[in-house]
């Protein structure tokens, strides 16, 4: 059978990709902005019922990281209430630095779809940047930490009060890859029926 795509690669891409974190980036080397916007219409491109298309996105680069670490250690430091940390409030001011890009991530629900659809399209959207940095040989990783579940951060992000927001996309040049992947086999997560 014939395909309009190498179907191998495509497998290959989809089972090598691995969330690379913040201390395995290269520091100091940054990603192309194409490369970034790249990742962002892919995403743009996730499925999405009835075309609601309620992925947001926000991208913080260069002088931009630093306003971000000052920003969400400020919103942190002052709605976290008693789970406030020092060295969590520490890490929020210098971990934006050790990336080259990081992507806000927020959901505008259509208030006529089931709140966990419009999630789904989210969560897809960030799975078409992980691929597309994998393809690219960039590391990257979604965190829901930090100030993710501040209502009085959404504003940061352009987000209003009807609207999720999901976490981060950080993203950096790969100095020390992840290790190979594993997972259980599909035949113990899936049932057919045939009749």
């Amino acid at each position: 059978m014939t395909t309009p795509f190498n179907t191998e690669a495509i497998n290959q891409l989809i089972r090598t990709r691995r969330s690379v974190f913040t201390q395995q980036f290269e520091p100091g080397k940054v990603i192309p902005d194409e490369i970034v916007e790249q990742a962002l219409e892919n995403a743009n491109w996730a499925p999405t019922h009835k075309l609601s298309e309620p992925w947001r996105f926000t991208v913080f680069t260069g002088a931009g990281l630093q306003v971000l670490a000052e920003k969400q250690a400020a919103i942190y430091k002052e709605f976290a209430g008693p789970k406030f940390k020092q060295p969590k409030y520490e890490q929020m001011l210098v971990l934006p630095q050790q990336c080259s890009h990081i992507i806000a991530i927020g959901c505008h629900p259509d208030p006529s779809l089931p709140v966990m659809e419009e999630i789904a399209a989210v969560a897809c959207a960030v799975q078409n940047i992980y691929l597309t940095a994998s393809a690219y040989g960039i590391g990257g990783y979604w965190s829901t930490g930090g100030i993710t579940f501040i209502e009085e951060a959404k504003p940061l992000f352009n987000l209003g009060a009807e609207d999720l927001f999901m976490g981060f996309f950080y993203m950096g040049y790969v100095r020390v890859p992840s290790a190979s992947g594993k997972r259980k086999p599909v035949a113990e997560k899936v049932q057919w029926v045939r009749g």
